[in-house]
């Protein structure tokens, strides 16, 4: 084994056997340092591998139960998100993503983007991904 430098980072692979798996060549999140990087997450079913039927509502659901299995398989929830990116389909499911959302994120809210775009893997509605901060957090002013 080398020995460490000083600047190195460890970088870990999280795998949870709760969420789905990945639908293509990438990690569902990886760690570098403190800080964990989580791909798009998407109401796929973990069970079946199959996109949740019902739309928009429940398909956020289940990306962001999919997404704090990740957090967890890697010790933390969603009180250590920093940032997410959302991607819509139909810019228009909004309000609805949103009331959602905010059911996950309580207290202070991670920093967010959002874009509509024309396509989503597997023909999903939405799909989320996060920036997480690993370790004890505390907040101020």
């Amino acid at each position: 084994m080398m020995a460490s430098k000083i600047g190195d980072v460890v970088r870990k692979i999280v795998v949870s056997a709760e969420a789905p798996k990945p639908v293509g060549p990438y990690s569902q999140a990886v760690v570098a340092g403190k800080d964990m990087y989580i791909s798009g997450c998407l109401g796929i079913d973990p069970h079946t591998n199959n996109l949740v039927t019902g739309g928009l509502e429940p398909e956020a659901h289940q990306a962001l139960k999919n997404m704090g299995a990740v957090l967890k398989a890697a010790g933390v929830d969603f009180g250590n998100v920093v940032k997410t990116t959302v991607l819509l389909a139909d810019i228009n499911d909004w309000p609805a993503f949103n009331n959602i959302y905010q059911s996950y994120f309580t207290g202070c809210f991670p920093a967010r983007s959002a874009f509509a775009v024309k396509d989503l893997p597997k023909g999903a509605k939405v799909e989320i991904e996060a920036v997480a901060v690993v370790g004890r957090i505390t907040e101020e002013d």
